[in-house]
């Protein structure tokens, strides 16, 4: 780990000073060298799915497993991000003083980019696509289920750069997976500028209770849909179903759906039919004592609007209007997304006005909170905290600033 650490900081100075183009043709290097490389992946991700059989659940087997179209899918947003702006270098803002000194905010890379994640092998790639072209070099610290997937994806992209002469040591991939390597990324100071989780609850208040390197908490996603009592009932199902089952495994996906009670009796037994009796893979619905008492489900544990399921699980309240929805989002939120299904003015403007979450929705689902979906190619991460970033994190998120001063022998 050290030796990395040392490497990756040796070459931070060289990928710092790339020009956009040097940056571009290494990028569509290492996404030509993912789909050369594309049969290789897919042998260490089966691997990786068999050794991951029984000791993950369905739901996180499928955000493990590759496909052919996944890795295209990797190699594009890689070329996406080659064809972003260059956010390196750009003038953010200037001041002249009366006497002529010359002051002027820079954006320049941050350095070394650590990031610890979990069973997302898609991850790696996006990572080191959006590190690189934000001028940094990445440490990447894969969980052990995706080991050998990490591995394959991060021997393609360092044959990509080595074949137009970049430094491979831009991208790297720690080997230990055991505890301790992620430890010690988090208390690598001098050696790592930024720590980025990438994961559950309990990795993300690892790393924000422990680490001494500065540290971006990213991606809880306990998310709400508030259903309020103007909404279009049928737009309403529509947003529900996507947001809970499109992909239940991701941090974007809904957790909880608030209800108001004025349409409470008409509304849940279609939401009930939606979500349960109609599909293959039905929903559990967790309820509260208000909703138990208009369709069939589970009561509601002291948790259970407090839990990221990340799985076929909704928890259900039922709420007197919106300003009781947007209490209940205060106290359990996470601040990542919230969405309102209305046809009121004024119910949307008191929403996205009093809800404080990365990303507020009207009449959408919360599942476009994402970097691709945001027009940034692909995302570092869903920052749910305020300072530096917030929300979706893509290659602006990824740099830093510094004053240049030009003067004329000035003195103060």
């Amino acid at each position: 780990m050290l030796n990395m650490l040392q490497s990756a900081n040796a070459a931070k100075l060289e990928i710092s000073q790339l020009s956009t183009e040097e940056k571009n043709n290494a990028l569509y290097a290492m996404a030509d060298a993912l789909i050369d490389q594309t049969d290789i992946i897919l042998a260490a991700n089966a691997e990786d799915m068999e050794n991951a059989k029984g000791s993950i659940s369905p739901v996180m087997l499928d955000r493990l497993r590759l496909t052919k179209e996944r890795i295209a899918g990797m190699a594009e947003g890689i070329r996406q991000v080659a064809q972003l702006p260059d956010p390196v270098g750009k003038t953010l803002d200037t001041y002249v003083r009366e006497d002529g000194l010359s002051i002027s905010k820079i954006s320049s890379p941050i350095g070394v980019v650590a990031i610890i994640y979990e069973s997302r092998p898609n991850v790696t790639s996006d990572a080191a696509a959006l590190t690189l072209k934000s001028g940094n070099v990445c440490i990447l610290r894969g969980g052990k289920e995706a080991y050998r997937s990490a591995n394959a994806i991060v021997t393609a992209l360092r044959t990509g750069l080595k074949s137009v002469g970049i430094n491979e040591n831009a991208v790297n991939l720690v080997a230990d997976t055991s505890r301790e390597s992620a430890t010690a990324l988090m208390k690598a100071q001098g050696l790592v500028d930024l720590l980025i989780p990438r994961g559950g609850a309990g990795l993300i208040n690892a790393c924000v209770q422990q680490a001494t390197v500065p540290c971006i908490a990213t991606g809880t996603g306990i998310c709400h849909v508030y259903v309020e009592q103007s909404a279009d009932l049928d737009m309403a199902l529509n947003i529900i179903e996507n947001a809970k089952t499109s992909r239940p495994s991701v941090c974007n996906a809904a957790e909880v759906l608030l209800v108001d009670k004025a349409i409470a009796k008409d509304f849940l037994p279609m939401v009930h039919k939606r979500l349960v009796s109609s599909r293959q893979e039905p929903v559990e619905l967790r309820l509260d004592d208000f909703a138990a008492t208009i369709i069939p489900g589970t009561n509601a544990g002291i948790n259970d609007f407090d839990t990221e399921f990340l799985d076929y699980i909704l928890a259900i309240r039922c709420v007197d209007g919106v300003k009781d929805a947007i209490s209940h989002i205060a106290k359990h939120s996470t601040g990542h997304s919230e969405a309102i299904v209305t046809q009121s003015e004024s119910a949307m403007e008191m929403f996205t006005a009093c809800v404080d979450s990365a990303a507020v929705y009207v009449n959408a689902s919360t599942r476009f909170t994402d970097g691709g979906e945001f027009g940034l190619g692909c995302e570092m991460g869903i920052s749910t905290q305020k300072l530096h970033a917030r929300g979706p994190m893509g290659l602006k998120e990824l740099t830093s600033y510094k004053y240049i001063i030009h003067g004329n022998g000035h003195t103060r």
